[in-house]
C-alpha cells in the first residue's frame, strides 16, 4: 500500500497522508483500495479497504468519515463524533481524532497550526472553491490564519481540468485576480485549483501553504479520477493528532 506523506513542516505530533488506489481488494472500475462507501463499490470491499488502511497507516481509530456535498459546512470532531454527518471539511483538537476527506480529483487541503494543537481538513471542488470552503475552516479554527499551516493533496491539474465560462465567472466575480488561474482553451477554459486555493488561503491570511501539483487525472496506476473514468474509487485525505 502506497500511502503519500505530506513534505511540510508540520509538528511532529501531527500525522497526515494520503492514500492511492493501490493496496485494496476492490474489482473493476474501484480497483484496488476504494475508501469511498457511495460510489457503487462492494460493501464488503470498502469494509476490508478501510481495515487495511487502519492498519497500515496506524491510525489512532476509524475516521468519522463524512457525507461531503460540494458545500461549505465544517464539522468539529469530538471523539464521540458519529459517522456520516454532510460536511466537506471536519477540524478537531482532540488526540487521537483523524480527520478525513475522500476525494478523486476534488482538491483535498489538510492543516495545523503551528502549535500542532488543531488539525483539520478540507474537501474543495470548484463549487466548494468558490463557495469559500477553505475560508469556512480557516474561520472555523480557533487560530489566527498566520499560524497555520496548510497542504494541497493530489487534485485533477490545471492541463486536464477543463471547464465552462460559467466556473472562471463565479471565481472571478469574486476577485479579479482570479482570472490569472485560468488559461484559454477555444471555447472553454483549463483551471488551476492548486493556485486558486492558494490565492483564497492567501486573502485570509494564510501565507504558509505546500503541496500542490499532484495530477490524479494523469496518472491512472496510482490515482482515481471522476473526470477519466466516470466510474471510479475514491482517495482519502487524512490528519491527526498524536496522543
Amino acid at each position: 500500500m502506497e500511502l503519500i506523506r505530506p513534505d511540510w513542516p508540520a509538528p511532529s505530533e501531527v500525522q497526515a497522508l494520503v492514500s492511492t488506489r493501490e493496496g485494496g481488494v476492490s474489482l473493476g472500475p474501484y480497483r484496488s483500495l476504494n475508501l469511498g462507501g457511495h460510489v457503487g463499490d462492494q460493501p464488503a470491499a470498502v469494509v476490508e479497504n478501510r481495515r487495511r488502511l487502519l492498519k497500515q497507516a496506524l491510525l489512532p481509530r476509524e475516521p468519522a468519515w463524512l457525507n461531503q456535498v460540494h458545500g461549505l459546512a465544517v464539522l468539529r470532531l469530538e471523539p464521540c463524533s458519529e459517522a456520516g454527518q454532510s460536511a466537506d471539511a471536519c477540524w478537531t483538537d482532540a488526540a487521537g481524532v483523524p480527520c478525513a476527506v475522500l476525494s478523486a480529483d476534488c482538491l483535498p487541503v489538510l492543516f495545523c497550526s503551528r502549535d500542532g494543537r488543531h488539525v483539520a481538513a478540507a474537501h474543495a471542488g470548484w463549487r466548494g472553491l468558490a463557495q469559500g470552503v477553505l475560508e469556512a475552516t480557516v474561520a472555523a479554527l480557533p487560530v489566527e490564519p498566520a499560524e497555520l499551516l496548510a497542504w494541497l493533496g493530489p487534485a485533477i491539474g490545471p492541463e486536464a481540468f477543463e471547464v465552462g465560462e460559467e466556473v472562471r465567472a463565479a471565481f472571478v466575480a469574486q476577485s479579479a485576480e482570479d482570472a490569472a488561474h485560468f488559461s484559454a482553451d477555444g471555447g472553454r477554459w483549463r483551471a488551476d485549483l492548486f493556485a486558486l486555493a492558494r490565492a483564497r488561503l492567501r486573502r485570509v491570511g494564510l501565507n504558509a501553504v505546500y503541496g500542490g501539483g499532484i495530477c490524479t487525472y494523469s496518472d491512472p496506476t496510482r490515482f482515481f479520477s471522476h473526470r477519466r473514468d466516470g466510474l471510479s474509487g475514491r482517495m482519502v485525505s487524512l490528519i491527526w493528532r498524536q496522543a
